[in-house]
């Protein structure tokens, strides 16, 4: 219902004018009058006008549908201005669509409003409100931005904050100081994850996050209260990202205060246009479902990237960072054709390394899981997604993602036809798809590449490092580069025979090696420069160690530890030789770590020295984990490594040399003193080297196990190869499998079967180095099929099977039988009849395969497959067409197959042959009731077609009767049947053969009218005479006839006595003296009984004398009497969810009306209460006793002679 109120304003006189609510939001209606007619309606908005934000200058419009009977006027307004300049408003109305628009061309900043549009018809009016933004560009921003900086000089900022946050364009932008964080970054922070807040504050440079976090938790609190002015709540807010369609969307959950409210969307601090329209063409969209707000972007490029944030108001509600990367694919995703439980594969070589790309399927994102793997190369170029166990539901398009480029591909899955109906297949190990290239050539060219533009970058910063400014004759300091030494050591590790091995660059002192930068010509001078720095070098404890700084003249310097002045000794010796001084390390202690400095004059250069040694392996845990780990095909395999406790140390497992990570089937468990891999549901691909790596700055250690995983063999490898076949021996040869499944073959298991026999029967077996075998039972002629398992101690493979019969001995054919003779020739068919062949050369003959080949053509049909002959010497060929002429032919069928085949037969044309008319199965006699339609329905045989003529009492029939004729068939219809189209009606069938007639009889008829009355009358004791009027319908239908039925006062059952009378009397026999008799007279015909005439009553009854009493009269006894309760209710106090039983009696005359309350509220119709009254037992029955249905329950009963009532107490325990 409508909440309704009556108004005083906006109506006319004699009007009402009562406010009622449109079940569109944002609508109001006015109501004329208080009753509308029937069929009549006030104006209502079934699409109202949407808020739009628009650049000036584009097209501006607005849209909406009205309902209303009469159909309503539309009229349009603005809050601030007139409608009437048809240059700038223009209302239009499409008829087709029902759609009002009006449209502002070329919209200016002057035209941003609040408009109205009305719908008014006799009946009441309809209003809604709409806003329309617009965004001023060019010289007009420019100046506005100009006055909106007066009005700040001179004091009126309310009027220049127009957004409550401090991200402004870039052109509005200032220089920034040392030490101020960019406002993106609190934005960012404000509407991000958790998860994210490490990510972002690495992206702009934040160390401290503790005052990070104190001051976001403040900045949240204000951003909340801002927000609640204008948002009830905000959830689920997802960044900005690519989506498979090529779009970029960003999404928020929204409850809005007032629907009204204007929502406006920001590109690095400038405001963007969109539309809410669907299929607009404008390049950003706002789609709402729900409280969830969808905003689009299409047709991406480079330049969409930046900082997008969605303010509703002025109140900032969501910001989103979208960085799009400019990468783009060498090789794409290529289809893939892949069998059910097979793997598939994508990959794809990208242009610039990048963690992770977006994968999607279907449209849908897709992520690492049980479903798919996503794996990554080391260089980042080379990107796979592998589907795992596909199904024939997985089919459908995939496609690849990396910043706004994307490619897709299909995957087709085919149905695994070998495997059993209604059974899954086992899942297969194989994998299917690829892109078919090298394309680990592919990703190193395009590292070379990069290394190379890398490399060329690096000069150049260095030549504009090393240059002097203009007008300066002192060269710019070196600063020095920052690199980690990498260091190779040869010792072994004790108990494994893993070495640790690290690559180095340049100088040699020891086993360590340090990267040497070489130094850039630098411009003659009289001051010392450094020309080649210190950088950061890790040294292994014990092993020698150099740090060398080269000045550009013959200078002094010194050398300082941790701030203190460092002199040789100790293991430390200092040298000079010309430009280069050296402080090399004898024996690297713990001590010597520490931050080295050279100060020469008012130059200096620093590097940190690490000192510590390769991760190591206990020599018990490694010569536990190098046993090799044998598992079956679906069991888990767990490999677990014990490590002492480092700081910043990685380790990483390995499979085939591949590393291995967390997802799908595999599990990493990284603890501080171990790590553990855990392969999940193992295959037989699984099997292989295990390695885990410990790395740290100083290198490396690697442990090594093996993984055998075990499962029946492949099928042995075809195709069956026939070595010997003889009339008694065939021999045949195979390959071993292509997988033993990790365990050797033990035997071969052989089947076989005759062709044409269903029954596959064990040969034997042969052993596993053996992959031939010789079968000594066959018969000359016949030929068999083979079967080979290969087995193991996991257990049989799937069968190998002979693709064709193999033949013992020679194959022998049979001669020619007799040419074919036709027996007989029809439209539908054509019999054939042969001799068997005079020759079977000493084979028995099985059968016979029939060959057609229709006139005036070269190809001869089989009508029988050789393994379904034809046991008999005749058939008859069912598949011809009619008037079309066929020749045949046979061929003999033995056990080495068909033989020769005989002479052509005579052509045979498929016809039926002349033949005299007869009919099928004709009916002579049809009953129909008057005024419905009669149908007789005649088949008949003639070749060729007959004549067809009929008559009515040998008499043409009416032209109202209908006759149709079909191939073999002749109805004679007559529409609406009346008693006069009874007759005998004849059909005659003639041709040039012959002729042939039959008669029917068709009676239309009626359900007869009941006879007349019946008189009774007896002339001889025990027999009584019954006569009646005939039915009228007796003159009319010379089949009705007449029966009689009894019934007396004994049995009280009514039997039939007479049935067939074609007479209007009847005697009725053995009727004794002081009974009751009584009898029915019925009119029957072929449509069924008429309805009875009753007889009088004859016996007793009819001559009863009455009685005479001459006793005195007794008074009257009277049993009326008010109600009475003669067992009251009892108290109940069930448990809850107990069931609960009230009873009660009740007495009274006439019976009383019972009704039972509860706290005073009848409860007879409820439901939840089963109420009977039986014979004065009241009775109340609860299922389940509820807390509500504790109270006073009563039983009031009342009659014409009072109220008597009863109460009782059911109290519910808890």
């Amino acid at each position: 219902m409508f909440k309704r109120s009556k108004v005083t304003d906006g109506t006319g006189a004699g009007q009402v004018g009562i406010r009622k609510k449109s079940r569109v939001p944002g609508v109001m209606i006015t109501q004329f009058i208080e009753t509308l007619p029937e069929g009549k309606s006030h104006p209502d908005f079934t699409r109202k006008p949407i808020a739009l934000t628009i650049q000036e200058g584009k097209f501006a419009f607005f849209k909406a549908i009205v309902t209303g009977d009469p159909k309503p006027t539309v009229a349009w307004s603005r809050n601030n201005g007139d409608v009437s300049d048809t240059s700038k408003y223009q209302s239009k109305y499409d008829p087709n669509s029902n759609e009002h628009t009006f449209e502002m061309p070329n919209v200016s900043a002057d035209q941003a409003d609040t408009y109205k549009c009305f719908a008014t018809n006799e009946y009441g009016q309809a209003f809604v409100t709409v806003v329309l933004n617009v965004i001023e560009v060019g010289f007009k921003k420019k100046k506005a931005d100009q006055q909106n900086a007066t009005e700040t000089v001179n004091g009126d900022f309310k009027t220049v904050l127009r957004r409550r946050f401090k991200v402004v364009p870039k052109s509005a932008q200032t220089e920034k100081k040392d030490g101020e964080i960019d406002p993106k970054f609190w934005e960012l922070l404000l509407s991000a994850d958790k998860k994210d807040y490490e990510r972002i504050c690495s992206e702009y440079g934040v160390t401290d996050f503790r005052w990070m976090l104190k001051k976001l938790n403040e900045m949240k609190k204000e951003r909340e209260e801002e927000q609640a002015e204008f948002v009830k709540n905000i959830s689920n807010l997802r960044p900005i990202r690519v989506n498979a369609d090529g779009t970029a969307s960003f999404e928020i959950d929204m409850d809005l205060l007032e629907q009204s409210s204007s929502i406006y969307l920001y590109k690095d601090g400038e405001m963007i246009p969109y539309t809410k329209e669907l299929g607009d063409t404008m390049k950003h969209s706002l789609r709402r479902v729900g409280r969830k707000y969808i905003f689009s972007m299409r047709d991406l490029r480079p330049e969409d990237g930046g900082f997008y944030q969605l303010d509703v108001e002025d109140v900032n509600i969501f910001s989103t960072d979208f960085k799009i990367p400019m990468v783009d694919f060498l090789v794409k995703i290529q289809e893939v054709k892949a069998m059910e439980r097979e793997d598939a594969v994508f990959e794809c070589v990208i242009s610039k390394p990048l963690t992770k790309i977006s994968w999607f399927g279907k449209n849908l994102p897709l992520e690492q899981g049980d479903k798919y793997d996503i794996e990554v190369s080391e260089d980042k170029l080379i990107h796979r997604l592998v589907v795992k166990d596909c199904m024939v539901v997985d089919k459908g398009i995939y496609s690849a993602c990396a910043g706004i480029k994307s490619c897709n591909a299909w995957l087709v899955v085919e149905a695994d036809k070998d495997a059993d109906q209604g059974k899954k297949s086992a899942r297969k190990t194989t994998k299917a798809g690829g892109s078919g290239i090298d394309l680990q050539k592919v990703a190193q060219e395009q590292n070379a590449k990069l290394e190379k533009e890398k490399e060329e970058v690096k000069a150049a910063k260095e030549a504009e490092v090393v240059a002097p400014k203009p007008g300066s004759d002192k060269p710019a300091d070196v600063a020095p580069t920052r690199s980690v030494v990498k260091v190779e050591s040869d010792e072994c590790l004790t108990g494994s025979d893993k070495v640790v091995s690290v690559q180095a660059v340049s100088e040699e002192i020891g086993s360590v090696k340090v990267t040497k930068p070489e130094p850039p010509p630098a411009a003659p001078t009289n001051e010392p420069v450094v020309t080649c720095g210190l950088t950061d070098i890790y040294c292994l404890r014990g092993k020698p160690a150099e740090l060398k700084v080269t000045m550009n003249m013959d200078c002094e310097g010194i050398w300082y530890k941790d701030g203190e002045p460092l002199s040789a000794g100790a293991g430390i010796n200092i040298s000079k030789d010309s430009t280069s001084h050296k402080l090399t390390f004898q024996h690297c202690r713990d001590d010597d770590s520490g931050i080295y400095r050279f100060v020469s004059g008012d130059q200096s250069t620093q590097g940190k020295v690490t000192v510590g040694d390769v991760p190591e392996f206990d020599p018990d845990d490694l010569h536990k984990f190098s046993k090799p780990l044998t598992v079956r095909v679906g069991q888990n395999a767990t490999f677990k490594m014990p490590f002492a406790a480092q700081e910043s140390l990685i380790v990483n497992w390995y499979k085939n040399g591949t590393e291995v990570k967390d997802g799908g089937g595999v599990k990493i468990v990284r603890e501080p003193n171990h790590s553990r891999l855990l392969l999940r549901d193992c295959l037989r691909t699984d099997a292989g080297e295990i390695k885990i790596q410990l790395k740290n700055a100083f290198g490396s250690v690697e442990a090594t196990s093996q993984l055998f995983v075990l499962d029946r063999p492949t099928p042995p490898e075809g195709p069956v190869e026939i070595l010997e076949t003889t009339s008694s021996l065939i021999e045949i040869k195979w390959k071993p499998p292509k997988d033993d499944g990790g365990s050797a073959v033990t035997n071969y298991i052989i089947e076989r079967q005759q062709q044409g026999h269903n029954l596959w029967t064990k040969l034997g077996d042969v052993s596993g180095d053996k992959t031939s075998f010789r079968d000594r039972n066959v018969t000359h002629g016949k030929k068999y099929n083979y079967r080979i398992y290969a087995e193991n101690s996991e257990g049989l493979s799937d069968m190998l099977e002979t693709t064709d019969g193999i033949m013992a001995g020679i194959m022998i054919l049979s001669g020619p039988p007799g040419a074919p003779k036709v027996v007989s020739a029809s439209k539908t068919c054509i019999t054939l009849m042969w001799t068997p062949p005079e020759d079977d050369r000493g084979v028995p003959i099985i059968g016979y395969q029939l060959e057609k080949r229709k006139k005036d053509t070269n190809q001869w049909i089989p009508l029988n497959a050789v393994n379904a002959p034809i046991e008999d010497v005749n058939y008859t060929v069912k598949d011809v067409t009619e008037g079309a002429e066929y020749e045949f032919r046979v061929l003999a069928i033995n056990e080495s197959g068909a033989g020769d085949p005989s002479p052509p037969s005579a052509m045979a044309c498929a016809k039926n042959p002349n033949m005299r008319p007869h009919f099928k199965d004709p009916e002579d006699f049809i009953v129909v009731r008057a005024g419905n339609s009669a149908r007789v329905k005649i088949c008949y045989e003639a070749e060729p077609p007959p004549e067809i003529t009929w008559l009515k009492d040998d008499e043409p029939t009416p032209p109202w009767i209908q006759i149709i004729n079909s191939e073999g068939m002749s109805q004679l219809v007559i529409p609406s049947s009346k008693r006069s189209d009874s007759a005998i009606y004849t059909i005659i069938a003639k041709n040039s053969v012959g002729q042939a007639c039959f008669d029917v009889e068709v009676r239309v008829t009626d359900e007869p009218k009941c006879p007349g009355p019946v008189e009774l009358e007896q002339t001889i004791q025990g027999k009584v005479v019954i006569s009646w009027a005939p039915s009228p319908d007796q003159g009319l239908d010379d089949r009705l006839y007449y029966m009689v039925a009894q019934r007396d006062s004994n049995t009280r059952i009514w039997k039939t006595v007479a049935d067939r009378l074609f007479t209007n009397t009847y005697t009725a026999n053995n009727i004794l003296p002081g009974m009751e008799y009584h009898f029915r007279v019925y009119a029957k015909n072929d449509m069924g009984l008429s309805d009875p005439s009753q007889s009088p009553t004859w016996g007793m009854n009819s001559n009863k004398v009455p009685i005479v009493c001459h006793a005195f009269n007794s008074s009257h006894i009277s049993f009326e009497r008010p109600p009475s309760i003669l067992v009251p209710l009892k108290v109940h106090t069930p448990p809850k969810g107990y069931q609960v039983y009230m009873t009660c009696a009740v007495r009274g005359f006439p019976t009383p009306t019972v009704s039972w309350f509860l706290n005073d509220q009848c409860i007879n119709s409820d439901s939840n209460y089963y109420i009977t009254n039986s014979f004065g037992v009241c009775s109340m029955y609860i299922l389940r006793v509820r807390p509500k249905d504790s109270g006073e329950y009563k039983v009031v009963a009342i009659n014409s002679f009072g109220k008597a009532e009863c109460s009782t107490k059911l109290i519910v325990r808890e």
